[in-house]
């Protein structure tokens, strides 16, 4: 097999027929078309989730002030309030998922998963499922293989960027594939993990990309804690047995159509939503003005 499966039935068939678990297909997918043994890809995967990991921590423990001032060092707010609405574990994925994000803000490293603008949702779901459940680091290795492999399919069916399909292509993508991933490692079924995906895609469905002054802070990094938490309810869901009565590659295909459809300043552009609002507008102006004025020292330099 040199390309993965076009869709998720013929992924589900595939693991069905042979027996190999979610992650088994894609780790081949890679080597062919890597040209890479699976050692390297090993080694690959876990340098990807020691980065992740190490964005959680540093979000949690550094300065994370951005230039445009407007994320101001949230994940620390979160993760220390005394105000626990649900659960102290809840609080602490929400903060994990907006210090990893708030460290891509601030230009510090993250793996794009599968974008910058998602950057917090897989570390944030994943480093917390590994606390919270003691898991051993191959299982999360694998967790991450099986999210790969939904990303691809997605990619294929519809789209992960944001300038195509909106928000909904990007956090919504990077929480059904985290999603996905909660599933296995919990050693969930194919079926369950599938269902857990189309959830995911149902509740994410139609969300717009709308960045104040075209830059991937507000609302992006607020939006991969929701959906960080979207991805943690789709499992728990799934994980119950709850079917998600729209098929998965429907549900991916609805994702598509409706990114088609979606209107251009709905996409990236910073022409609508949050961005066009009075507020926006003047921060982006703010934004616009101080890059003209650090421009010529920089030049200097």
């Amino acid at each position: 097999m040199s390309l993965l499966f076009d869709d998720f039935a013929s992924w589900s068939v595939h693991c069905q027929n042979t027996g190999e678990a979610l992650w088994q297909p894609v780790m081949r997918y890679e080597i062919e078309q890597r040209g890479r043994t699976e050692t390297e890809i090993w080694a690959g995967v876990a340098n990807a989730y020691r980065v992740m990991s190490e964005a959680v921590e540093t979000g949690l423990n550094d300065d994370m002030t951005s230039r445009s001032g407007m994320i101001n060092n949230g994940a620390k707010k979160v993760y220390k309030s005394p105000i626990v609405v649900l659960s102290v574990e809840f609080q602490q994925l929400i903060a994990r998922a907006l210090a990893a994000k708030e460290v891509n803000s601030c230009m510090g490293r993250i793996v794009a998963a599968p974008t910058a603008g998602a950057s917090g949702i897989l570390p944030g779901t994943l480093y917390t499922l590994q606390k919270q459940h003691n898991l051993p680091e191959q299982l999360i290795l694998e967790g991450l293989l099986v999210a790969a492999g939904v990303a691809l399919i997605i990619e294929r069916n519809a789209s992960l960027a944001g300038a195509v399909g909106g928000c909904q292509a990007e956090t919504g993508s990077a929480a059904a594939m985290a999603s996905a991933a909660i599933v296995y490692c919990l050693e969930g079924s194919v079926t369950q993990a599938f269902n857990a995906v189309a959830i995911t895609v149902q509740c994410m469905l139609g969300l717009v990309c709308d960045p104040v002054a075209g830059l991937v802070e507000v609302p992006c990094v607020v939006r991969n804690a929701s959906a960080a938490a979207i991805a943690y309810s789709s499992a728990q869901i799934a994980l119950a047995d709850v079917d998600s009565v729209i098929p998965v590659d429907e549900c991916i295909h609805a994702l598509g159509e409706v990114g088609q459809s979606m209107e251009t300043r709905y996409k990236e552009t910073a022409l609508g939503g949050l961005a066009a609002t009075p507020t926006g507008q003047k921060i982006a102006k703010k934004v616009l003005i101080h890059d003209i004025d650090v421009l010529p020292d920089e030049a200097a330099n």
